[in-house]
């Protein structure tokens, strides 16, 4: 706009409040999404919640069934495991992209976020958006938007985050490793923390189901 404003449309609105909603827990996997409940919720018509629904269906986040309507999508353990694996492979790329433009100042405000993750209570409300935000300070100085908005889309399937639930002393140890890789502009070291930081993921999500169901046979 002439202003410099940007102005959305109501399902624009509409669809990033409820991606927000989901992406952070407030919604959870299995809910059930009733347009006539949600259009009073965001004080708009039908129109908006059934186009902002779509595209959250395109996303990944919302799943229609011929009946039980619109729900919060549960993602399987194969689906989140094949994000796991692609996350990796992005957040290796763009931590050697960091690696190479990473400037003393950026690093430092590494540094300090990684301090604050690593002084939080383990039951802090404020640690998930933290160690969100440490991630993102070292993606972004990839200086890459495709791959910044990639990122962010598949960070969305993980209401708290890839790692949530890992051990605590466990992710800090590794976080501490990619600051260092950092501080010696070592490409091939970062890029190795974090594929282990995230794939570790994906064996603790095999740990948990077993436990629940019993071993899982991978063909």
């Amino acid at each position: 706009m002439a202003d410099g404003r940007v102005y959305l449309s109501k399902s624009d609105m509409v669809t990033d409040s409820l991606r927000e909603l989901i992406s952070s827990g407030r919604l959870s996997p299995g809910i059930a999404l009733r347009q006539q409940e949600l259009a009073d919720r965001f004080r708009v018509s039908a129109t908006p919640i059934r186009e902002a629904m779509r595209r959250l269906e395109s996303e990944g986040l919302v799943t229609f069934d011929a009946h039980k309507g619109a729900t919060v999508t549960t993602p399987d353990l194969d689906e989140t495991e094949e994000n796991l694996l692609i996350l990796a492979s992005l957040e290796s790329l763009a931590g050697r992209l960091a690696v190479e433009k990473v400037t003393d100042d950026e690093l430092s405000e590494i540094e300090a976020l990684h301090a604050k993750v690593a002084a939080l209570s383990p039951a802090s409300h404020r640690l998930n958006d933290l160690n969100r935000e440490f991630h993102f300070r070292i993606y972004e100085c990839a200086h890459s938007p495709t791959l910044l908005m990639l990122m962010r889309l598949l960070w969305r399937s993980f209401p708290n985050g890839p790692q949530a639930g890992r051990p605590r002393e466990e992710r800090l140890e590794q976080h501490a490793r990619m600051l260092k890789a950092l501080r010696a502009r070592d490409a091939k070291a970062i890029a190795s923390v974090i594929e282990e930081h995230t794939l570790g993921s994906v064996e603790h999500l095999r740990r948990a189901s077993e436990h629940v169901t019993g071993p899982v046979t991978h063909e």
